[in-house]
């Protein structure tokens, strides 16, 4: 797999990686949407004018020289103006991204900026949100409504009934930027078809950040034996998988699976999920983290996990689109859908916000054998299990349950298996 490096990456290669992750997670379409990058030298690398996005490769992307002059096979795209327009008022902005993602094309055509406070990174990683008025797209009344409201100071800008615009220090920043805020303005949208969103307090958000596991004794020697590495190998495909269909974004998820006794691989802080690599990842041994990695935040409570249910080989902590909506409008999610949900779910109850924090009990002791899921109001999901693909399958009939009822709110009333019919099922599959 290779690794988004800013630092040794070409801006070309990078544009590409990029813009093949955005088109395929249906956040832009075939002709929307624009990347660039300004190096070190004032050059800026951009996609081409009216070429697929589906199919770029590196020799389509534009260098527009410091100058003025052009190299490449296409014409910049027509919105480079405004792209200037950042780089020459945010000096430290080193890469742009624009397009057309559903969810915040919403929220500019009601003319609104999503309030990430809703789930607990996105004020960090998006930092406030500014507006711009409507101008003409290619326009240079474009570039200055968008170039005035980066002055202020914010990375990202909502675009009046167009899209948005973010920056980045580089293209990994900006995307996660781009993702998260996306993520929030989808989970607003489908909270409010089941319920109210409730939004943190920037208390409660400090409190997560300073989950930081920072006092986790390193250990002294690592060894990576064989089955080590298997887990590792097991811990990277399910990321991958999971950020590839939705169920995990770049700023949010945690995988964790048992090695020996109640040792433990555990994915880290502060890496882009979909970039995580093998050797990312962490080893929790007696206590101890494998010396210079930061695990996740969460890391206390998927150790008392291990201590506590020997049942439990694997735990997924992650934010999908639709659990997600639960999560934030703290309403209680009822999977008895289909006879699938329920055998593999039975409840799904919602526990509050901070209830994963270090030294907290509230998660621990509504776990069980009957309960291997619970929401964690505007937060995430967390679903344990026996092998990762098992507690991986759990996740997805979980969010596909969830989809069914946020999308079947809008039709009717709900009605679900009837309790005779659980009984059935409970004698039939888990006596």
């Amino acid at each position: 797999m290779r690794k988004l490096n800013t630092k040794w990456m070409h801006p070309r290669d990078q544009i590409i990686m990029i813009i093949d992750k955005i088109y395929k997670g249906g956040l832009t379409t075939t002709s929307g949407g624009n990347i660039s990058i300004i190096d070190d030298d004032g050059d800026v690398w951009v996609t081409p004018s009216a070429i697929d996005k589906g199919t770029l490769r590196p020799t389509d992307i534009v260098c527009v020289k410091k100058d003025g002059t052009i190299e490449g096979r296409h014409k910049p795209s027509s919105e480079y103006p405004f792209h200037i327009a950042i780089y020459k008022c945010r000096p430290e902005i080193k890469a742009v991204i624009h397009a057309h993602p559903p969810a915040l094309v919403s929220f500019s055509i009601v003319r609104q900026i999503p309030n990430t406070n809703v789930i607990p990174q996105a004020k960090h990683v998006c930092g406030p949100i500014g507006y711009a008025p409507y101008a003409l797209p290619g326009s240079n009344e474009l570039g200055d409504v968008i170039a005035d409201e980066f002055a202020k100071g914010v990375n990202a800008v909502i675009m009046e009934n167009h899209g948005t615009v973010v920056g980045g220090s580089d293209l990994s920043d900006a995307f996660q930027r781009f993702e998260t805020m996306e993520f929030c303005a989808r989970t607003l949208i489908n909270g409010s078809t089941i319920g109210k969103p409730n939004y943190l307090s920037d208390e409660q958000i400090d409190a997560f950040e300073n989950q930081i596991p920072r006092l986790l004794p390193e250990m002294e020697k690592v060894e990576h034996p064989s089955d080590e590495r298997a887990i590792r190998e097991q811990i990277q495909r399910i990321v991958l998988r999971a950020c590839d269909q939705g169920m995990m974004i770049s700023s949010y998820g945690t995988v964790s699976v048992r090695w020996k006794g109640d040792d433990f691989l555990i994915t880290p802080t502060n890496v882009a999920r979909w970039d995580i690599q093998l050797k990312d990842i962490v080893q929790i041994k007696d206590g101890k983290r494998e010396p210079g990695k930061l695990p996740s935040r969460s890391t206390w409570l998927h150790q008392e996990i291990y201590k506590r249910f020997p049942h439990i080989n694997s735990i997924i902590l992650t934010q999908t689109p639709y659990l997600m909506a639960y999560s934030v409008t703290g309403e209680k999610i009822d999977v008895r859908t289909i006879p699938e949900s329920w055998i593999f779910l039975q409840d799904i109850p919602n526990v509050p916000f901070g209830s994963h924090f270090a030294g907290e009990e509230t998660i621990l002791s509504t776990l069980g054998e009957n309960t291997p899921a619970v929401i964690i109001n505007n937060d995430s999901v967390l679903v344990t299990g026996d092998k990762l693909l098992g507690t991986f399958d759990k996740l997805e009939v979980a969010e596909f349950s969830a989809k069914s009822l946020t999308m079947g709110a809008s039709l009717g009333k709900l009605v679900p298996i009837n309790q005779e019919q659980i009984e059935d099922l409970r004698k039939k599959f888990l006596s």
